[in-house]
């Protein structure tokens, strides 16, 4: 996964002295005022706990050889295969080539599609009675990427079809999940691992639009069998079934995923029937869905330049269409900054908020492995895109029967992401989970830097020793509420720290959305800058500190941009009569897009039409401001 040459990693290291140790910091210099009593019971004290809570990272998105589009797409690795990778090891890419991290991971869920669970990895099985199949004809001699996308094709027709249950066997089902459950929890090592019992619900809208979720569970015990969109295609039976499981003793969290992709329905203001939204359907909702996936190799779901025109880096990895198409889809209704918005503005008339959501990353990966990174893009659909030509970044060998020079395909809008990071004691399923629940996440587009963001009424100096400990008893963390205060204004503490194998740090910024006579407004402020900068008073931003790219070797300027940045900050636009969230987002200095890395090492120029880089951010949970009635 390495971004930077051997040498500017050393040189990373020495400037952050212990950085690059085998004991990160994972904070601001701190001394712990936070005691373990401070701590639930639910946590099982391991060596490395920390009652100031460490900085995890992990992928909950990944699709193996039990998920039907990935088999299709010449995945063959198992559960196994994929918890090894995630702890250090090698995997093969369908086209032949090996994928292994740099860094393991901390955390990982195995998430296959519940529906048609390893069904057609079974067709593939001259032996079993579902090869005899009409549609499972030529799927156990599948051969190259354009043959697997006429067969995909096919059966995505046929699972949309009147037939398509002829091919729901459940025996197969519960072979694949009971293989699931038993390789997460044989997998998972308390103190050093977290893997999580996973699945994917993946349902859609009537208009085609996506409603996915996985659903992570907390604990070594699972149902019989995962909810799919075979029970309900409608997420609030979804709810309904984990609600009934909650009350048998089994806990589990769903996280939408690619609200980009979901044409206005991820975040409507009706329910699956069309009515207003209302205190059940909030309540349910955020009792099972405290969480949304922010990023992946599918698109950012931040927010879209149609939605925030004033934002100068709304534009991020948008991918403008419905899921499995060419479709457009509608930006209302589909990025998270908008529906933090309805929220607040649903919370000042109604009293509900259904999106008081924290954000992770995940890959969303059907080769079992991780999206890889820009410098090194696995991307995600095995044979289908393995290579700059398939995946449209590198003119194909002769043109097209239309002239067309790059392949026709909508994996050009795709991008090496994402990560999902928690702030937890230690690392184990009950600690990871539980800054799940309290919503302590961030989420990355990839590269692991580390976020903190408080806020409160009796926050310590930036340069305190305390910092940490200090910010936790005197305020509240990301994914926490604040209740206004009639004589005072809340003060916020950023923090980011950059990954010392990526880009160093560009900007700190803090995104505030509020309701103001009716309407929601945003705002993006920058609080930090590098390189000796100062935030214009007017403009609210930090100067372009004058890092470039070179196109031709991917090279980016030395010496500029921070390992840290951090502030105490105010907003001088506060109104304690609003209804308010504040979220931190930060950036590193400019690097290559995978696609421009793509053009390098096939010796051509980058496409012209695709972004030639990009800069590789950080995202944290909100903290919601609720005025004082």
């Amino acid at each position: 996964m390495s971004r930077l040459s051997p040498i500017v990693k050393l040189s990373v290291c020495l400037f952050l002295l212990t950085a690059c140790s085998d004991n990160q910091p994972d904070q601001p210099s701190a001394v712990s005022s936070l005691s373990s009593a401070d701590v639930p019971e639910s946590i099982t004290r391991t060596a490395e706990f920390n009652a100031e809570r460490n900085a995890y990272f992990g992928d909950l998105h990944v699709h193996t050889m039990y998920s039907f589009d990935a088999f299709i797409f010449g995945t063959t690795s198992s559960p196994s295969d994929a918890y090894n990778f995630a702890k250090g090891g090698t995997i093969r890419h369908p086209a032949g080539f090996d994928m292994k991290l740099d860094v393991p991971l901390d955390f990982y869920g195995v998430s296959d599609h519940a529906f048609y669970l390893g069904v057609l990895r079974e067709m593939a099985n001259p032996n079993s009675a579902i090869s005899k199949h009409e549609v499972a004809e030529g799927m156990a001699t599948l051969g190259d990427a354009a043959e697997r996308s006429r067969k995909f094709n096919q059966i995505l027709r046929f699972l949309g079809s009147a037939r398509s249950r002829e091919i729901n066997d459940p025996a197969i089902g519960k072979t694949a999940w009971d293989d699931i459950v038993a390789t997460a929890n044989r997998h998972n090592d308390p103190g050093n691992f977290t893997a999580f019992i996973a699945y994917e619900y993946t349902t859609t809208a009537t208009d085609g639009g996506n409603l996915h979720r996985n659903v992570i569970f907390r604990d070594d015990v699972a149902p019989e069998m995962p909810f799919s969109r075979l029970d309900s295609r409608n997420p609030e039976d979804l709810w309904a079934w984990m609600d009934s499981n909650r009350a048998a003793g089994i806990e589990s969290l769903a996280i939408p995923h690619n609200s980009n992709g979901s044409n206005g329905n991820m975040f409507m203001l009706t329910d699956w029937s069309g009515n207003p939204l209302d205190s059940a359907y909030a309540d349910q909702r955020m009792r099972n869905e405290p969480l949304v996936e922010i990023t992946q190799v599918k698109g950012t779901s931040d927010t879209h330049p149609a939605l925030s025109p004033n934002d100068e880096w709304a534009d991020f990895e948008i991918m403008p269409f419905q899921i499995a198409s060419t479709r457009p889809s509608k930006p209302g209704g589909s990025y998270v900054r908008e529906a933090y918005l309805n929220g607040i503005s649903l919370q000042e008339e109604q009293g509900i908020n259904p999106f008081k959501l924290g954000v992770i990353g995940s890959s969303d990966t059907h080769n079992a492995t991780y999206a890889g990174d820009e410098d090194d893009y696995w991307s995600k659909v095995g044979l289908r895109d393995s290579d700059g030509v398939k995946r449209g970044a590198v003119p194909l060998p002769e043109p097209g029967a239309d002239g067309e020079r790059y392949a026709d395909v909508y994996f050009n809008t795709w991008g090496a992401s994402g990560l999902a990071g928690v702030w937890a004691e230690e690392n184990t399923r009950e600690s990871i989970y539980d800054s799940f629940r309290r919503k302590e996440t961030f989420g990355t587009s990839g590269p692991r830097m580390k976020v903190r963001f408080f806020a409160g009424y009796d926050l310590p100096a930036i340069d305190d020793s305390e910092l940490v400990g200090k910010a936790y008893t005197g305020g509240v963390a990301m994914g926490s509420d604040l209740i206004g205060a009639a004589n005072q204004q809340p003060s916020f503490i950023a923090w980011v720290a950059r990954d010392p194998n990526s880009a160093p740090l560009q900007r700190l910024q803090i995104i505030k959305g509020w309701i103001e006579d009716g309407r929601p407004q945003e705002l993006v402020y920058d609080v930090a800058c590098s390189d000796g900068g100062v935030v214009d008073a007017n403009s609210y931003r930090c100067p372009d500190n004058g890092a470039q790219v070179n196109l031709s070797d991917c090279r980016i300027s030395a010496g500029l941009g921070a390992a840290e940045l951090r502030a105490r900050w105010q907003d001088p636009d506060y109104d304690p009569s609003q209804n308010a969230f504040y979220y931190v987002r930060a950036m590193e200095n400019p690097s290559c897009r995978w696609s421009t890395w793509d053009a390098v090492r096939a010796g051509v120029e980058p496409r012209a039409d695709m972004a030639a880089t990009i800069q590789e951010r950080v995202w944290s949970s909100p903290i919601w401001i609720t005025p004082i009635q």
